[in-house]
């Protein structure tokens, strides 16, 4: 299990800067071409990777086959 035991839930200003996140997420989708957008998000996650070793495809590959090399690595 790669979750944090010390995390109690956001904050009310956390939940607002998601929502707004995600208002100018859906803008950026609508305006932007799709090329643009697909490299955005791969953008995204390749720095959430580098930065705090965590991301989406992180998650969703520990959730369907946790691997114990990703664990050891994300708790480096």
């Amino acid at each position: 299990m790669t979750i944090s035991l010390d995390y109690y839930g956001d904050s009310v200003l956390n939940s607002v800067a998601d929502i707004l996140a995600m208002i100018v997420g859906f803008w950026l989708a609508r305006v932007l071409p799709v090329g643009a957008s697909v490299a955005l998000v791969l953008g995204f996650e390749a720095l959430t990777l580098w930065i705090i070793r965590d991301g989406l495809v992180l998650n969703v590959l520990m959730l369907l086959w946790s691997l114990d090399a990703i664990r050891d690595w994300q708790a480096g």
